[in-house]
This record gives structure tokens, C-alpha cells and sequence, in this order.
């Protein structure tokens, strides 16, 4: 055959624009392998919205190429924007991975610090490897992200990891193709590395690396207090099987009975103690390895860990650190967050040795500077799928996409900052297409954790660099978040609490209004200036309105009474029974208070003097409490409605007869009211034939769930969106989403997002920008 006849096959090259979660999870180093395994040339290199690719080659290596990319992609890896365009031919020699270029405009995903890898841990075990009882042992797999992390893009001149030079074993890793380290930017061993220290109380260092250990160990096995030094901050721990050490513990840390989380050494000795169903197990081994609420089944813990609570808070060793003392141990140890109660997260060793030297018998601590504080996620399963009740490790700062309702261009010049509420505060911004969430920040409550909720906005400000030119909060005047925005020079746009927790699910759900929330939560300011808490909203594609609530009731002592359950009994009783309420002394909350007590107390709400109204359904569950004499006075936020829930250990008849209580829902002006009180009446009926506090709890919660079920019918929406904290009760969640299907409904509830207030930043964000959007119209 003739050469001339013979055709010369042109390359090609595209140039491939990806967002998603592409940074810090070996994608880089999987594309080059793939390109070079199929003859093709180019670049890969992070970029401040993601990763950009060159590719050249041949059309069917090409398409080959494009085929393989998202099913064999890096498991933590997740594309959400693909984009690509044909470009001219250059004819590289070669692929590679090439220098990151930082850019103004940063809109790439930063990645959660995922769980030690199952790689990774076996070499740290294996006595012949170089990297047996190292306790920063990562790969791309695996180890620290967003806690060490500066700027963007995630390279390791930006991240805490600048200071250490890796050696020449790591570097030949860091550079070889074939490595599962291959452009790992922690990268690091025990030459090069950072490196553990034991110091004593009073912050002086006697032992490093393996001896550092081992005297951590020691500590631990004579059941005393130590501070450990993780990925986000210190733990205090102590072992978890001696209650004299747990309630010293408690009584250092000031949390008298509030639940301690646990570690295991293993997923075996967990399944000693606890009930473990398949997805709990998933969660406890899933590269999140969040804290999981789990049904006690063996009493080997200590029984102070969490009192009168048939749950626990169990995780695995998610460090190299932590793998490495706990296989050393072989028992579960406290790893509680390293403060004293209501302080943040203590991140540095000097501040650590300040604020905890007086608690503890020494630290294990480590020289990789903490950028971001990071607090362990608390995940519960409902209804087969998991609800996360703190997004922190694991889970944050990963974004979340907007509804397409609430998505478009209308509002993109507008950078939205949302500082979220005053309890379990987190802030919320947008990087463009998604909303960025931070992890858990805390209670607003001290000093401390106002300049924590300060300095995560400063930082979220260095990523994701655009100044906000509007400020979402909550319409509480008092919330220190809501007085912060008040002093950016920004405007704030106030978007009712209910409302946005509302939202929140509705961006958990991704659905389209219309929708009927149900918001139930402990104490929200309302649109009229009263304290709500038991709402039923009408969503619409602009805004709100309030169709149902609860009867309003006093609240004598005003947030007095989210301490002491029995301040909301008592004015529930003084509505049903006015001054007559002090002689009713065969009930606990009137016997709990003395009589010169009660006759203040009186006089209070004859005048209404700091005793406003409020509508709220946590409240409720409180005052019921009390009747139960389950809790008249607390020691942490939601405990009264957390021993009140049903445990499962009713009987089943009584778990699944639906017997409840009577009510009434009445139209009064606007908005259907209902009447707590034909409730109240036959619950102390109840109490005087002597039935016993579950049968008339059980009983109670099915008449929360009818509640639901009355107003939905009234208002006709099938849509019905279950949010607030009291959401956050199995029982009620459950029973609610079976009885809303049986009726015909469409229920949801939250999974990603918290119900609680740690998801208030996220619906505020989406309320202002629903706000601007229609103004812009």
C-alpha cells in the first residue's frame, strides 16, 4: 500500500474545569495515573475553584479517559460541576501535576479531616514498617484537611504542615506515581515529621515520641485524667469503666450529668456494650467516624456517664494517635472535649496547660499547629437513615447545594454571611453555587466562645476571600450574634427563628415550596415580639405565615425556666387554675417550691411581671417532665425532654396502641390555635389513678404526633417539613413520619443538616437570600 494513502490520526485536547470535593483527597495524583496509564499528556493542577485539566491525545484514549473518570475517582472524592471545552493541541512531553495557583475568587470544597485509613493504620501496627507507632501517619486517603488548612488551594505551603521539610523517604513517596502518597500534602514520618510530648501538669515535657506514649498510657491504666492533643483540639480522658474517675472528671470539668462520649479500642468491644445495628456500624467505621448515640445492653461502663439516659455516645479511634493508645489499652476511655463546661475547644498546648493543668495529671500533646478547632459530629440513626445532631469533624466544612427554588443569579452580586443563633451556634456563606456551613462553634455564653464565633468568621473570610455585603441573623435582639451583625456596616436582613429552621430542612430535603414546617424547639422570638416555639408554618416561595401554634402560656422567671422545668409547669397550672395553683401540693412541681416561693411566684403572674407567654412546644415536654417528677431542675440544655422520651423499653402493646390524650384546635383570628389544656386535665387525672410515668409518656407523645396530624389536615399541604430540637427525640420523629404516611402526607426530616439550632445559620442564609430576591423583583 502506498504512503500516501495511509492517514495520520490527529490528537486532541480538551481542558477539563471541575468543582466538588477535588482537594486533599488524592484526586490529582489519581488523574495522572489514569492519563498516564492510557498514553495521554497534559496537566492536572488545584486551583481556587476546584481542579483544571489539560488532556492530549487520541479520541478514543480520550474518551476513555473521560469514561473512567467519575466511576474510578478517589472514594472521598465527589464531582458536582464538570466542565469542558476543546483547546488547541501543544504536544507535552509527558502528564504531570503542576504548581497550584492561588486566585483571587475561591469557590473549591474544603474537605473534612477524614478518619485514619485502614492502610495507613495497619502500618502503624506492623513492627517492621518505618512507620510502626507514628502517631501523624496519613495518606490521600486519610488525615488531617480543613483543621491544618490556611488558604487555598490545599497545597502544603498553606496548611499547618509548612514548617516540617519532609525527608528523603517521604519526599520519594510524596513524588512516585505509583504511591498511595503520591502528592499527599501531610505527608510525614517520625525523621521529619511532627511529634508527640508528655508534659506534666504544670506543662513541662519529661518523655517524646514512642516514651511519650507509652507514659500516656501508664497514665490512663492508673485511671487518672490525661489531655490528649487530637486533630481539632484536646480531649480529657480518663477510663471509662471507673465511675470515681469519671466523677472526678465531672467535677473538674463542671458537667454534673450531662453524657460523656466514649472511644473503644474496637468495633468487637463496642458490640460488647452497646446494640449495633448495620448502619451504625457503617457510621462508626465510615471515614466521618462520628460520635453515635447507641443503645446501652451491658452495664461494663461506668454508670455516671450518662445517667438516667438508656443512650451513649460511642466512637472508634479515628487518629493514628488514637488507634495507637487505644491498642495499647484495650478498654473504652471518656475522650470528652478538652474545656471546662460552656468554653470552647481548647486547640494550643500552652493555652491547654493554662485551662487544664488544674484537671488533669498530664498532656500528650503534639507540634502540629490546630489552624481551625474541630469538635467530634454526634450522629443518631431515625428511621434507617442517619440524623446528624452536631456537624463538626467529618462532615463540616463540606457545602451543601441550594434548592433549585432558592439558587439563580438574581442575588449572586450579594455575599451573605449568617451568624447563626446563640445555642450551638454556626455561621453559614456561600461559595457560590452551595452553601458553606462551618463546623459546630457552640453555645454563645462566655467570652471565649463569642471570639471563637468571631475568629471562624475571620477565617472563613481568608477562604473564602469576599467581604459580606449583607449580614443574615436572628430577629433576637439579644443574641450575640445578632448584635454582632448589627456592627459589620453591612445590612442585616433578621429572619425569624422558626422560619429558618424550616428552611434548613427544607435544604436538608432539597424541596420546592410549598411546605407546612412543623418547627418545635425550646424558646424562638417571634415575628410579634412573644416567644414561640410550637409553630406551624406555610412556606411559600417568598416567605411565611404562621397558621397554627401552640396555646401561649406564662413563663414565670422568663429563661429562668429553661433551667427548671418546673417554672413551665407551674404556669401551665396557673392558666388552668389561677391563684388556686398554690394548693395543689399533691403535685411535684408545686411541692418542690417552698411556699414563700410560690407565693413570689404568684404574685409574678397575677402581674405578669417577667413572666412572658410563650407558644412553646419544648417547654411543654418540660412542664411534663415535671408532672412526672422526672426533672424539676436540669444541668444541661434538653435534659428534661431527654428522660421523658420513651427508652423502648415499654411494653410493645403500649408502644404501638396510640393511645393519647384529648385536645382541641380552634381558629382564633388568623391562626389555629391548639388548646393544651383538655392535655394537661387528663395527664393529672393520670397522676391521681396512680398510671405509671411511661404509659402517660407514651401517651403524651402520641398526642404531640396527633397534634401534627390535626393541623396537617386543617391546612391541606402534603408537603410536611418535621424541624427544631425537639425533633431530635426518635420517638417522636418516628411515630410522627409513620402516622403522617398512614394519612397520606409526604414527611421529612432532617439528615445532613441538625435540627437543632447548629442548622438556624443555614436556613437564615437561604431567608436572605429569598429576601433579596424578591426585593430585586
Amino acid at each position: 500500500m502506498s504512503l500516501s494513502n495511509l492517514k495520520v490520526e490527529t490528537k486532541n485536547r480538551i481542558r477539563l474545569q471541575l468543582q466538588g470535593a477535588v482537594q486533599g483527597v488524592g484526586f490529582r495524583p489519581f488523574v495522572y495515573q489514569l492519563a498516564t496509564r492510557l498514553g495521554l499528556t497534559g496537566w492536572v493542577r488545584n486551583t481556587g475553584q476546584g481542579v483544571v485539566i489539560e488532556v492530549e491525545g487520541h479520541r478514543p484514549a480520550l474518551d476513555n479517559f473521560l469514561d473512567r473518570l467519575e466511576p474510578e475517582k478517589p472514594l472521598a472524592a465527589q464531582i458536582l460541576d464538570f466542565d469542558r471545552v476543546p483547546i488547541p493541541s501543544v504536544d507535552d512531553d509527558g502528564f504531570e501535576i503542576i504548581c497550584s495557583e492561588p486566585e483571587q475568587e475561591t469557590t473549591a470544597w474544603i474537605l473534612p479531616d477524614l478518619a485514619t485509613c485502614a492502610e495507613c493504620c495497619a502500618e502503624i501496627m506492623d513492627p517492621d514498617n518505618r512507620r510502626y507507632r507514628y502517631p501523624f501517619t496519613n495518606c490521600t486517603h486519610c488525615g488531617p484537611r480543613y483543621s491544618i488548612l490556611k488558604s487555598l488551594p490545599y497545597d502544603r505551603p498553606r496548611t499547618s504542615m509548612n514548617r516540617f521539610t519532609m525527608c528523603d523517604f517521604c519526599l520519594a513517596e510524596y513524588e512516585n506515581p505509583e504511591d498511595r502518597r503520591f502528592h499527599a500534602q501531610p505527608n510525614a514520618c517520625s525523621q521529619c515529621g511532627p511529634r508527640v510530648e508528655f508534659w506534666t501538669a504544670d506543662g513541662h515535657a519529661v518523655s517524646s515520641h514512642t516514651q511519650a506514649l507509652d507514659r500516656a498510657v501508664a497514665v490512663l491504666r492508673n485511671k487518672q485524667i490525661i489531655a490528649v492533643k487530637g486533630l481539632g483540639g484536646f480531649h480529657l480522658m480518663v477510663d471509662a469503666r471507673d465511675p470515681v474517675g469519671v466523677n472526678r472528671l465531672r467535677e473538674l470539668k463542671h458537667r454534673s450529668e450531662k453524657p460523656l462520649a466514649v472511644m473503644f479500642p474496637s468495633l468487637e468491644k463496642v458490640k460488647t456494650v452497646c446494640e449495633v445495628s448495620s448502619l451504625e456500624e457503617e457510621l462508626l467505621c465510615s471515614s466521618q467516624a462520628p460520635i453515635v448515640l447507641l443503645k446501652k445492653k451491658s452495664p461494663v461502663l461506668a454508670e455516671n456517664l450518662a445517667p438516667r439516659n438508656p443512650y451513649i455516645g460511642v466512637m472508634l479511634p479515628y487518629t493514628p494517635l488514637h488507634h495507637i493508645l487505644m491498642k495499647e489499652l484495650g478498654f473504652p476511655v471518656v475522650a470528652t472535649s478538652g474545656n471546662i463546661s460552656e468554653e470552647t475547644l481548647c486547640t494550643d498546648n500552652h493555652e491547654a496547660v493554662e485551662r487544664l493543668g488544674s484537671m488533669t495529671s498530664g498532656f500528650l500533646v503534639h507540634n502540629r499547629d490546630i489552624i481551625h478547632p474541630v469538635d467530634d459530629s454526634v450522629v443518631r440513626v431515625m428511621m434507617g437513615r442517619p440524623m446528624v445532631l452536631r456537624r463538626a469533624r467529618g462532615y463540616a466544612p463540606l457545602p451543601l447545594p441550594l434548592p433549585a427554588a432558592d439558587s439563580g443569579d438574581s442575588v449572586r452580586e450579594s455575599v451573605i454571611l449568617a451568624v447563626g443563633g446563640h445555642l450551638k451556634n454556626t455561621i453559614a456563606v456561600s461559595n457560590g453555587k452551595q452553601i458553606v456551613p462551618s463546623p459546630h462553634i457552640g453555645d454563645l455564653e462566655s467570652v471565649q466562645s463569642f471570639d471563637t464565633f468571631k475568629n471562624t468568621i475571620e477565617q472563613f473570610k481568608q477562604l473564602y476571600p469576599a467581604q459580606p455585603s449583607v449580614m443574615a441573623c436572628d430577629l433576637h435582639p439579644d443574641y450575640a450574634s445578632t448584635r454582632y451583625a448589627d456592627t459589620i456596616g453591612a445590612p442585616a436582613v433578621r429572619i425569624q427563628h422558626h422560619y429558618a429552621h424550616v428552611l434548613s430542612c427544607m435544604v436538608d430535603n432539597q424541596l420546592i415550596p410549598p411546605v407546612l414546617g412543623v418547627a418545635w424547639d425550646g424558646i424562638g422570638y417571634g415575628d410579634d415580639g412573644s416567644l414561640w416555639g410550637g409553630e406551624f408554618l406555610y412556606v411559600d416561595e417568598k416567605s411565611f405565615h404562621r397558621v397554627a401554634s401552640l396555646r401561649p402560656f406564662p413563663l414565670p422567671g422568663s429563661s429562668k425556666a429553661i433551667r427548671e422545668p418546673r417554672r413551665s409547669a407551674l404556669g401551665l397550672l396557673y392558666e388552668m387554675f389561677g391563684e388556686d395553683v398554690c394548693d395543689l401540693a399533691d403535685l411535684a412541681p408545686i411541692r418542690s417550691f417552698s411556699s414563700q416561693e410560690l407565693k413570689v411566684f404568684n404574685r409574678m403572674l397575677r402581674q405578669g411581671i417577667n413572666s412572658p407567654l410563650t407558644s412553646s412546644m419544648g417547654r411543654l415536654f418540660d412542664a411534663v417532665a415535671s408532672l412526672l417528677d422526672i426533672r424539676q431542675t436540669i444541668t444541661y440544655e434538653g435534659q428534661a425532654a431527654m428522660e421523658l422520651e420513651p427508652d423502648g423499653s415499654e411494653p410493645e402493646f403500649l408502644r404501638s396502641s396510640g393511645a393519647c390524650y384529648p385536645f382541641e384546635l380552634r381558629r382564633q383570628g388568623d391562626v389555629e390555635v391548639l388548646d393544651w389544656e383538655p392535655i394537661l386535665k387528663s395527664l393529672l387525672k393520670d397522676l391521681k389513678q396512680n398510671v405509671p410515668p411511661g404509659e402517660i409518656s407514651i401517651k403524651f407523645h402520641n398526642t404531640a404526633v396527633e397534634m401534627i396530624i390535626a393541623v396537617a389536615r386543617r391546612v391541606g399541604e402534603p408537603q410536611i417539613a418535621l424541624t427544631g430540637g425537639c425533633f431530635q427525640n426518635r420517638y417522636l420523629t418516628e411515630k410522627s413520619v409513620h402516622r403522617l404516611r398512614f394519612e397520606g402526607f409526604k414527611p421529612y426530616w432532617h439528615h445532613q443538616i441538625p435540627p437543632n439550632d447548629g442548622g438556624i445559620a443555614i436556613g437564615q442564609f437561604v431567608g436572605a437570600r429569598r429576601t433579596l430576591k424578591w426585593k430585586a423583583k
